[in-house]
């Protein structure tokens, strides 16, 4: 195991002194020895067979062997006073050294907050052919308590666990482009899982008695991925002088990102790149653990468009005593029981470096990732600009793209960011160059 001195008695484990100057070999050694983790769960995060083919050829269709993507750690997260060490799964530079960041920079106003509502879920059942689509609404109201019943009468898993159906809304659309209809909601307390599967079967076993009772045709029985009952709050509170750089104050600073983000807010052109930022924390953690990137992105971008105009998911605000204050809130629908986190061993042992007990716990730490990928954009953005600390990590690419190995690739991207030219053409210059 590595030196005691990476990760001393005094720190808090998930920062980790020196990581980004290890060997990968190093790193992981680092990482493993701070999260106390074993040999199986060490040898799935180093990846190589990490994903047997039988079991990859299990999971999808046609299966001809696996991709693989960079498995990175993101260190000094703090959230709710607990310590978090954060498997991200991405091939953009830079991603995880700005989470990692800006994590460090929370720390000095006490780190993240979060909190989430239960985790429920919505399926939806689609009623047409109708008449009196009012009437079919107010049956189906009446029935409430005997649908329940029915479909909580399968999962017993569930309700022991505290879950399954809590109850149903009926929305009426009197015009579409065929004719009325009306769809049932079934809310669904899913626990830790994702609940596709759940909310799924019970809409399914439904149907008939929803035609039944509406005298109508049941068509689609699926979930909605806009999970606007399971969302996540995350918030952050940075004292002034924390963001202080060479040029600027921490007040310019602060300033600057609540003035970035108020174009966020007004503008959805530059709302869907603020967006996609955030999610350039949060999908590399939904991947590293197993989860549905797809269904989180729908639901957080359908989230941001919920008041007819698309906007930002982060708001920015400087408090009465002139700290930065950041709040990110959004849908998230993770599991960590069932599905990819249960069957791809690298999921699995990403969610034991997490230490995470439950699917809640998941949502929360995911979106505080979120909010510290928003913060380091938009403190860039105000600061220095995007490029500069986003070329010098690109460099690395950059000089593998020129044909460096080993020990030249770092000794080319140092070359070439020095030399202000992050290009292929001046990192093969610069690999010429005897060292």
């Amino acid at each position: 195991m590595s030196d005691p001195s990476v990760c001393p008695e005094n720190e808090p484990f998930s920062r980790i002194k020196g990581l980004r100057n290890m060997a990968p070999i190093a790193r992981l050694d680092a990482v493993a020895q701070a999260a106390g983790l074993d040999g199986p769960t060490v040898d799935a995060l180093a990846g190589s067979g990490a994903l047997p083919l039988e079991i990859a050829d299990g999971m999808i269709e046609n299966v001809i062997g696996r991709f693989e993507l960079p498995l990175g750690v993101a260190t000094n997260f703090q959230v709710n006073g607990q310590d978090y060490l954060v498997p991200m799964a991405v091939e953009e530079p830079s991603v995880v050294a700005a989470a990692s960041y800006m994590a460090k920079l929370a720390r000095q106003g006490g780190g993240f907050s979060a909190s989430c509502t239960l985790p429920i879920m919505r399926a939806q059942v689609q009623v047409i052919g109708l008449s009196d689509p009012f009437g079919a609404r107010a049956r189906l109201l009446a029935a409430e308590t005997r649908l329940i019943a029915k479909a909580n009468s399968k999962d017993t898993v569930l309700i022991g666990l505290g879950g399954g159906c809590q109850g149903i809304e009926v929305e009426v659309f009197q015009t579409s482009p065929i004719g009325p209809m009306v769809v049932l909601h079934l809310l669904v307390d899913v626990r830790d899982a994702m609940g596709a599967n759940t909310v799924n079967s019970m809409a399914e076993m439904l149907a008939p008695d929803v035609e039944e009772i509406t005298g109508g045709t049941v068509r689609l029985r699926i979930l909605s991925n806009l999970a606007d009952r399971r969302v996540v709050t995350a918030s952050v509170r940075l004292p002034a002088d924390v963001l202080t750089t060479n040029t600027l104050s921490g007040e310019e600073v602060a300033q600057g990102i609540v003035e970035a983000c108020a174009l966020a807010l007004i503008d959805p052109y530059r709302a869907a790149t603020h967006n996609k930022g955030i999610m350039n924390g949060i999908d590399p953690v939904v991947l590293a653990t197993g989860n549905d990137w797809r269904a989180i992105e729908a639901g957080a971008h359908a989230y941001a468009a919920r008041s007819g105009r698309y906007s930002s998911l982060t708001t920015w605000e400087i408090d009465g005593d002139g700290a930065l204050v950041g709040v990110l809130e959004m849908p998230m629908a993770l599991g960590i029981v069932g599905g990819a986190t249960r069957t791809h061993p690298a999921a699995q042992a990403a969610l034991k470096l997490m230490k995470i007990g439950s699917a809640q716990e998941l949502a929360q730490v995911t979106a505080c990732v979120g909010l510290a990928q928003n913060l380091a954009a938009l403190r860039a953005l105000s600061t220095e600009g995007i490029q500069r600390g986003h070329m010098a990590l690109h460099a690395r690419n950059i000089a593998i793209t020129a044909g460096a190995t080993g020990a030249d690739v770092d000794r080319v991207a140092k070359a070439i960011v020095s030399a202000g030219d992050v290009s292929v053409e001046a990192a093969k210059q610069a690999l010429e160059i005897p060292d």
